[in-house]
């Protein structure tokens, strides 16, 4: 790389690691091309993006971001990983890295949180930003359909009462 397409480069590297919700850094050594691949795809499809990264620009590229306490973990062949998405990041790596024992995960950060390996794994677990909205919208709509139920209810009874005496009426 030339000096200015390095320049480029940092700028660049240094946006991601400022709008990124986490960050996971991992040692891919003996990942395959067609391996890599799929992985890209895979993190791409859940909104994700996989860079290799000189470890030097890198680390200059996280100085002036919240994430500047990761840069120890810059050393040997790294791979990032970023989303906007806190979760999907972790979880895509940490889904390749229990089918592909190359990919080994480093650490990463979460804003200025700095995780450890561990961190990583236990982000993964949790459920993505799309679910928890689901959840919550669920949560919210369940005490509605409640409310409607229970109002409902005494016209549907009312009702009952009404279609009885007519019956009976007609009966008579």
């Amino acid at each position: 790389m030339e000096r200015a397409e390095k320049r480029e480069f940092v700028t660049e590297l240094n946006e991601v690691f400022k709008a990124s919700g986490s960050v996971v850094v991992a040692h891919y050594a003996g990942v395959t091309v067609a391996q890599m691949n799929d992985f890209r795809s895979k993190m791409r499809a859940a909104g994700g993006t996989v860079r290799v990264a000189k470890n030097r620009l890198a680390k200059i590229a996280l100085q002036g971001t919240e994430s500047e306490g990761m840069t120890d973990l810059f050393k040997g062949q790294t791979l990032i990983a970023f989303s906007e998405d806190p979760v999907t990041a972790p979880k895509v790596v940490m889904d390749f890295a229990k089918t592909n024992d190359k990919l080994v995960v480093l650490g990463g950060a979460m804003g200025a949180t700095t995780l450890n390996a561990e961190g990583v794994k236990s982000l993964a677990t949790l459920p993505s930003l799309d679910e928890l909205r689901a959840k919550l919208l669920g949560l919210i709509n369940a005490p509605a359909t409640r409310v409607a139920t229970v109002v409902a209810a005494p016209a549907s009874q009312l009702a009952r009462v009404f279609s009885a005496y007519a019956k009976k009426d007609e009966a008579a």
